[in-house]
């Protein structure tokens, strides 16, 4: 998506899944592709994330798709790889793409430091901008931001809560 795609206001659909950490927002397109997930009790960081990378945007009911529902339904009970499953575009500087096309290939149950994802960016003095990039991710979990740590093992932050970041590693069988 190029900076003159973002000037045009975009209206998305916005859909509520209950999980065992919360109740889930969905915000697709109209082509069914996932554009933003996070958590209800972060509606207000979920909507300045949308502005940031779209502008003016407009939400409005809508059903995510059915086999997205599922494939996120079935991550909760335990089959991790179906995120793999879910479609996913976010607008973003080519550095924050970068990261973020990394971070669903940290494998489930694995996690890994910002400098080591720098460093595999061929970038290994970026471990701020890498940070920077995995704060300003708008599709949670989908995205993997909580699999990112710091170098000596600490859980750092997480824009869904530190709670919901240990419960996901703990989910995907890391000892946190």
């Amino acid at each position: 998506m190029t900076m003159a795609d973002r000037k045009i206001a975009q209206t998305f659909n916005l859909d509520r899944l209950k999980t065992p950490i919360g109740t889930a927002l969905l915000v697709t397109d109209d082509d069914g592709v996932l554009r933003a997930l996070d958590w209800d009790d972060y509606e207000g960081r979920m909507l300045d994330l949308l502005r940031l990378h779209y502008g003016a945007v407009t939400l409005r009911d809508g059903r995510a798709p059915a086999a997205m529902r599922k494939a996120l339904g079935d991550y909760f009970k335990g089959d991790l790889d179906r995120l793999t499953d879910i479609e996913w575009r976010v607008a973003g500087t080519p550095f924050q793409q970068k990261v973020w096309h990394a971070l669903p290939k940290i494998v489930p149950g694995t996690t890994m430091s910002y400098g080591a994802l720098a460093a595999k960016l061929n970038a290994p003095n970026a471990m701020r901008a890498v940070g920077h990039a995995n704060g300003s991710n708008p599709i949670s979990v989908v995205v993997p931001c909580h699999r990112l740590i710091g170098a000596n093992g600490s859980l750092v932050k997480y824009g869904g809560g530190l709670e919901r970041k240990r419960w996901l590693l703990r989910h995907e069988g890391v000892e946190v």
